[in-house]
C-alpha cells in the first residue's frame, strides 16, 4: 500500500507540474506571442526548470498542442451546428455574426498575438478549418444564384478575426454595429 501511495502522490505531482507549464505558456503566448516565447519564461513562469519543461514536452509543436488544446477547452469555438436550425438565412447569418463577434471578444488577446506569430502552424490549423466550416453552415441556406462562390468569400470574410479588429479597434464599432454592417455588405447577395 505504501509503494501504491507514493506513485500515486508523484504522478498527482507531475500532473500539477505539466499543468503549471501548460498555464505559464497560455500566459506568455497571450500576453507576449508564441514568437517571443521561449522555454527560459516558461519554466520561470511556472517555477520550474528548463529540463523539467522538456522531459514534459520534448518539442515545441507537443507544448503547443497541449496548450491550444487546453485554451479551445477553456474558450469554446461557437457551434455553426447550432446555426442550421435557423431556417432563414438572414437570421441565420445574424446569429452566427453575433456570436462570432463575442467569440472574438472575448479571445481577443490570445487571437491578436496568436495569428500574428503562427497564423500558418500546424496548431492553429483547426481554428482556420472551424471558420471555414462555420462559412460553409451559413453559406447553406442562400439559393444557388451564381454568387454563391463570391456570398461564401463575404461571409468568410464577415467571420474573421480580422475583420472584426479592423470593426471593432481601428473603425471603433460596436460589435453589434459591425455584425449589422457585415450582415448589410454580405447580403448584397439576399434570395429574391
Amino acid at each position: 500500500m505504501g509503494r501504491s501511495y507514493q506513485l500515486k502522490r508523484r504522478a498527482e505531482r507531475q500532473g500539477q507540474t505539466r499543468q503549471r507549464i501548460i498555464e505559464a505558456a497560455i500566459e506568455l503566448h497571450q500576453t507576449i506571442g508564441p514568437a517571443a516565447t521561449t522555454v527560459s519564461e516558461i519554466a520561470e513562469r511556472a517555477e520550474v526548470g528548463r529540463v523539467t519543461v522538456y522531459r514534459h514536452f520534448p518539442d515545441e509543436l507537443s507544448l503547443s498542442r497541449a496548450c491550444s488544446g487546453q485554451y479551445f477547452e477553456r474558450n469554446p469555438l461557437p457551434e455553426p451546428e447550432r446555426w442550421q436550425a435557423i431556417r432563414d438565412p438572414l437570421e441565420r447569418l445574424r446569429v452566427g455574426l453575433r456570436e462570432t463577434y463575442a467569440y472574438h471578444r472575448a479571445t481577443e488577446a490570445m487571437m491578436t498575438h496568436a495569428l500574428a506569430d503562427a497564423r500558418d502552424h500546424p496548431v492553429v490549423a483547426p481554428y482556420h478549418e472551424h471558420w471555414r466550416r462555420a462559412a460553409d453552415v451559413l453559406t447553406e441556406p442562400w439559393r444557388e444564384r451564381g454568387r454563391r462562390r463570391t456570398l461564401r468569400a463575404a461571409i468568410a470574410l464577415a467571420l474573421s478575426f480580422d475583420t472584426w479588429r479592423t470593426l471593432t479597434r481601428e473603425q471603433r464599432l460596436t460589435d453589434d454595429q459591425a455584425a449589422e454592417l457585415m450582415l448589410r455588405l454580405t447580403c448584397d447577395c439576399t434570395p429574391e
